[in-house]
């Protein structure tokens, strides 16, 4: 199994002066849920090298078993400090591409053609396509017919409008994730605020917040042993 991750490279809330990146949570649950089933893991992100963590996501109240776990390990933590340039990876060389949320998406992997056309090959080779949380935005520019979205017609998950709302963030976000999933045609659904909610629809697997990390990558490699 060989597993590319992407982070988002953009560390900025809009124009508040806040800043956000990938939330911690969603990066480690999934990456030690892919190692420990035996995967080899790549990451990368837009600009390479460092990827910028949410700050929030870094609190007490947010850290969880496996962000201690990351926070002893040495090697995941130099993997992280130098990710590739996702103009410099290829899709042929991957089983599945997964994508960890937090706000930072929703500004540069949104509108980032690399990842785009990652995707795209991700569905055209028939490879696993998993994005949890704010990730889901990243699907927003993605057609794999002209006209056709990826979530065209699918069942998908991510994060609500009333999460966001409950984040104080409605006004500062780009776009709602929730709306743009809806008007790309997907089948949107969602469980309570911040509580585990995953959907898998074939080799489409998303996850609607943090808590869904896990549950998201597991479905992952389901899938993979699947084949």
């Amino acid at each position: 199994m060989n597993i590319l991750m992407v982070l988002t490279s953009h560390d900025q809330m809009g124009d508040t002066g806040h800043k956000t990146g990938f939330w911690l949570e969603e990066f480690t649950a999934p990456y030690y849920v892919f190692r420990d089933a035996g995967a080899d893991i790549t990451i990368a992100s837009p600009k390479g090298g460092k990827p910028p963590v949410d700050p929030t996501s870094e609190a007490d109240e947010a850290l969880t078993e496996t962000t201690r776990r990351f926070e002893g390990d040495a090697h995941a933590k130099e993997a992280l400090a130098s990710t590739k340039k996702l103009g410099d990876v290829d899709m042929n060389g991957f089983d599945a591409i997964f994508y960890p949320g937090g706000h930072g998406p929703l500004w540069d992997l949104v509108n980032d053609d690399k990842s785009a056309a990652l995707i795209k090959a991700a569905y055209e080779q028939d490879k696993v396509i998993g994005a949890v949380c704010h990730a889901p935005a990243v699907f927003k520019n993605v057609e794999i017919k002209p006209g056709q979205n990826l979530v065209g017609g699918r069942q998908v998950t991510g994060f609500s409008n009333s999460e966001e709302e409950a984040a104080g963030l409605t006004a500062i976000v780009p776009f709602l994730l929730e709306d743009m999933l809806k008007e790309n045609t997907a089948t949107y659904s969602k469980g309570d605020d911040w509580a585990p909610h995953i959907v898998v629809d074939g080799k489409l697997i998303t996850g609607q917040n943090p808590a869904s990390s896990e549950g998201a990558a597991k479905a992952v490699v389901q899938a993979l042993q699947q084949g």
